[in-house]
C-alpha cells in the first residue's frame, strides 16, 4: 500500500500521480454512506452523527462548487513525467483579486533541491472559461502553492476558509474537484482521523494531516475539503492505497497550516521553516521500562546531522543500540521531552512544534541525557531542501 500525491497526469497514463509515493501507513478509517457526483447531480441532504449539525451536501456544493478550479499544468519536453506532457489537479478560489490555492505537485516538476515550476499553467472555472495561471510561489515542505490569475470579466466566487484548530473525528465533510479530469465532482464523508504524518515533496514531514474517507482520487489534488457550512478545513493532496486509486484513506493539508503558507508566498514568495537537525523515534511507556528511564514519552534521538544546530547545541544520539519489540534503539540517546515548556509526546510532535518558531530563533528544549533532565538551548537554522 502506498501513500502518493493525487495530480493526474494528462496522457494515458491517468492513474500516475505527479512525485513520488510515501512510506506504507496503517490506518483505520470511519465508513459511512457516501456519494460521488458531477455538477449536474446532486445529493441530498445527510444526516450527522454530531449534534447541532445539519450536513446539505447540496447546498455546500451550490456554495463552494462554482469557486472549485481545475489546474492544468504543461512541463517543458525535456523534463516530462513518464512520457507526458502535463498533469491536471483541483484548486479554489481565494479572493477577488484572482488569487487560487493548490498543491505545490500540481505546479511543480522534481523533488527536493531538484524541485522547480512547471512551464505553463491554466485555470478552468466550472462556467468553461479557462484562462492563464502565474504561479506566485510554492512551498514544498507543506505541499501548497500561490496562483494568480487576472480576475477583469471574470464573475469569482471565494471559499471561505475556516479551522482546523478544533476538528472532530467523525465530523461530515466533503471533497470537491476533479478526480480523473471528471470535473466538478463532489464526494462526502467523515474525518476519520487526525494528527497524521505525511511525507513532503522535500522528504520532511508534513504534520497534522486530516485523514478522510471522502472519496478523492488523482485529480482531486489541490481542490478544498470542506465542513458542513463549506468552510475549508484543508487541501486535498495523498492518498493512501494499493491500486493508485481511492480506498477510502485520503489525507488534507490542514488550513491553518495552509494559511501560513499562503501568507509567507504571498510576501516573500518562499516559506522558510526552522531546522533542528535530527531524526528521531518515539518513546513509550513499554521501551522507557526496557531502558530504565524516568520519563515515558518523548522524541528519542536516532541520529544528529554534521554541522546542524542540534550538533551545535551539543545535542547526541547513542552509539550502543538494542533490540526492543523488533526494532533497534539506541541505548544511551539524548530524549526531548520539551520545546519551550510545550510537551513532546512522540517523535511526529517535535517537528510540528517547530514549525511555530522562525529560523534563527533560539528554544529551550527539556532533554534526558543518561537518565537525568537538563536544558539545552538551540539557535534553530533554515531547513535544507532534503533532509
Amino acid at each position: 500500500m502506498s501513500r502518493a500525491p493525487l495530480a493526474l497526469a494528462a496522457s494515458l497514463a491517468l492513474l500516475a500521480g505527479c512525485g513520488s509515493d510515501d512510506e506504507p501507513a496503517a490506518t483505520k478509517t470511519v465508513t459511512v454512506e457516501r456519494t460521488t457526483t458531477s455538477s449536474d447531480s446532486r445529493p441530498a441532504t445527510v444526516s450527522s452523527s454530531l449534534p447541532g449539525v445539519d450536513f446539505d451536501a447540496s447546498a455546500i456544493y451550490e456554495k463552494d462548487a462554482p469557486g472549485v478550479v481545475t489546474v492544468l499544468s504543461l512541463y517543458d519536453e525535456s523534463a516530462a513525467v513518464g512520457g507526458s506532457r502535463g498533469a491536471e489537479g483541483s484548486g479554489f478560489v481565494l479572493n477577488d483579486k484572482g488569487e487560487i490555492a493548490t498543491n505545490a505537485h500540481v505546479v511543480t516538476q522534481g523533488e527536493g533541491a531538484e524541485i522547480r515550476k512547471v512551464d505553463q499553467v491554466y485555470v478552468r472555472f466550472p462556467n468553461r472559461n479557462q484562462v492563464e495561471a502565474k504561479i506566485i510561489g510554492f512551498d514544498p515542505n507543506e505541499d501548497v502553492a500561490l496562483l494568480k490569475i487576472d480576475p477583469e470579466g471574470l464573475d469569482l466566487t471565494p471559499l471561505e476558509l475556516g479551522s482546523s484548530d478544533d476538528l472532530k473525528v467523525g465530523a461530515p465533510v466533503a471533497a470537491i474537484g476533479s478526480p480523473f479530469g471528471e470535473e466538478g465532482s463532489l464526494s462526502i464523508g467523515v474525518i476519520s482521523a487526525l494528527d497524521r504524518t505525511l511525507e513532503s515533496l522535500t522528504k520532511f514531514q508534513i504534520s497534522g494531516a486530516i485523514q478522510t474517507d471522502a472519496a478523492i482520487n488523482h485529480g482531486n489534488s489541490g481542490g478544498p475539503l470542506v465542513d458542513f457550512e463549506g468552510r475549508v478545513l484543508g487541501i486535498n493532496s495523498q492518498i493512501n492505497s494499493s491500486s493508485g486509486d481511492n480506498s477510502g484513506v485520503g489525507f488534507a493539508i490542514p488550513i491553518d497550516s495552509v494559511k501560513r503558507s499562503l501568507d509567507e508566498l504571498r510576501s516573500k514568495g518562499r516559506v522558510d521553516y526552522a531546522y533542528l537537525g535530527v531524526s528521531s523515534s518515539s518513546l513509550y511507556p513499554q521501551l522507557a521500562d526496557r531502558l530504565g528511564l524516568p520519563v515515558d514519552h518523548g522524541a528519542i534521538i536516532a541520529e544528529v546531522v554534521d554541522d546542524g544546530p542540534a550538533e551545535d547545541a551539543g545535542l547526541r544520539a547513542g552509539d550502543d543500540e538494542i533490540r526492543f519489540q523488533g526494532d533497534s534503539v539506541p541505548r544511551d540517546s539524548d530524549i526531548i521531552t520539551a520545546v519551550e515548556g510545550t510537551e513532546v509526546r512522540l517523535d511526529a510532535d517535535l517537528g510540528k512544534i517547530l514549525e511555530g518558531y522562525e529560523p534563527g530563533e533560539t528554544v529551550d528544549l527539556e532533554v534526558y541525557r543518561n537518565k537525568e533532565k537538563r536544558t539545552v538551548s538551540v539557535k534553530l537554522g533554515t531547513r535544507p531542501a532534503s533532509p
